[in-house]
């Protein structure tokens, strides 16, 4: 069964977005951004939510098609374009680039969704990360903690009236100061 993977940027006091929703500060250099392709290339599916997706495909769609993008960029610009979507949202009414429109996280689709073939499903945007949070979808966490603090801002993790153990699965260092802390249920099986 494919996984349900959480990947998310934060700074080093846990926000993944600024107190103006900027996320100016996180720290994507070629080295990072390479890292990101190769993980994401070999994904079923992005989960996102409305915002998160029209941030992505404002840009994405013909990324590659700037001469000042580099092909890092112009790679991603592809794995995007051809990755099917699944954008969680009860007010969109229409997305191209291979999006499928979900209006609410029901436990027993997303069930459905992971037992469907293929590659695992990464999960972007904290709002839809909290359903699926509360709801015990996510299976492995995928934090990549920038260096900075930011003092304030939006927290990754929601408020939770549960304890989830988690069992570190590995670390990665980039040049940038960037780290990887990648983390599966506890409870998963080994």
């Amino acid at each position: 069964m494919r996984k349900i993977i959480l990947q998310m940027s934060v700074s080093l006091d846990g926000y993944f977005e600024g107190p103006g929703r900027e996320i100016d500060w996180h720290l994507v250099d070629e080295e990072l951004h390479r890292h990101m392709n190769e993980r994401l290339r070999t994904m079923g599916g992005f989960l996102s939510g409305r915002v998160t997706h029209e941030l992505m495909a404002g840009y994405w769609p013909t990324a590659d098609a700037d001469p000042e993008s580099g092909p890092v960029v112009a790679e991603f610009a592809g794995i995007w374009r051809d990755m099917p979507k699944f954008v969680y949202s009860r007010t969109l009414e229409h997305a191209d680039w291979n999006t499928t429109i979900v209006r609410d996280v029901v436990a027993e689709e997303v069930m459905a969704l992971k037992a469907r073939p293929g590659g695992d499903l990464v999960l972007g945007g904290a709002d839809l990360a909290a359903s699926f949070l509360r709801l015990g979808l996510v299976d492995e966490y995928r934090i990549y903690v920038h260096p900075v603090v930011l003092g304030r801002g939006r927290p990754v993790f929601p408020d939770a009236d549960t304890l989830t153990a988690l069992r570190l699965t590995g670390t990665q260092a980039f040049g940038n100061g960037v780290v990887l802390l990648q983390y599966e249920r506890a409870d998963a099986d080994v």
